[in-house]
């Protein structure tokens, strides 16, 4: 099964690259989830902007990887406590994943 080894079919008739078609999936299920979710904490405003960020750098083509980790990093800061977000904050994480390192 080619998604078990981290590998993307690209969707048929479309020049998108699956990696950006999995990063916007995710941060759009982590973007519902965090809106439904009735408990307020202190940081919740930065992890929705910076999720904000990401699904706009998922509109312009490939992002840059280092602007997708520091993204990621402040998710994580956020919310990394709310252990009900965990599993879509582990998606986001997976897809940020995809793109690899950046180069130097």
């Amino acid at each position: 099964m080619l998604r078990s080894l981290g590998q993307r079919r690209p969707v048929t008739g479309s020049d998108e690259d699956p990696r950006v078609a999995e990063l916007r999936t995710a941060v759009s299920r982590l973007r519902r989830e965090l809106a439904a979710h009735p408990a307020e904490f202190p940081d919740r405003g930065i992890a929705e902007d910076e999720l904000a960020a990401l699904a706009a750098m998922t509109v312009s083509g490939i992002p840059e990887v280092p602007r997708l980790r520091r993204s990621l990093l402040l998710i994580a800061g956020s919310i990394g406590s709310v252990s009900a977000l965990a599993p879509r904050l582990q998606e986001v994480r997976s897809a940020v994943d995809l793109f690899g390192e950046p180069r130097r």
